[in-house]
């Protein structure tokens, strides 16, 4: 858990940009379990205060708690770490006639 001037920061995955203004980003952390010492990944949410709309999902970005600024908002991005790579799909050549792909 890190800290700046007192405040919380976790790093997480924007999993949600659906509202204005506002993103969901999901924080994972790895426990130890107390009896059988199994890594436990653990998952939260976070409501995250996004001012100009610039986070898109798959980003990875760093949030840092902040005021309360709604009913679940109280954290904000400070930084976006990486943008998701997007796959730009690319027609591929099959070497073959199409016309033969629906022959019966």
């Amino acid at each position: 858990m890190s800290y700046i001037g007192g405040r919380k920061v976790r790093t997480g995955r924007v999993v949600s940009d659906k509202m204005d203004k506002t993103v969901v980003v999901a924080v994972e952390t790895l426990r130890r379990h107390p009896l059988y010492k199994k890594a436990i990944r653990r998952t939260k949410k976070y409501k995250v205060h996004d001012k100009g709309n610039v986070c898109k999902v798959g980003d990875k970005i760093k949030i840092v708690e902040t005021r309360p600024l709604s009913k679940e908002k109280r954290w904000r991005v400070i930084e976006i770490i990486s943008r998701k790579e997007s796959a730009e799909a690319e027609p591929v050549e099959t070497g073959e006639n199409d016309s033969d792909l629906y022959h019966t």
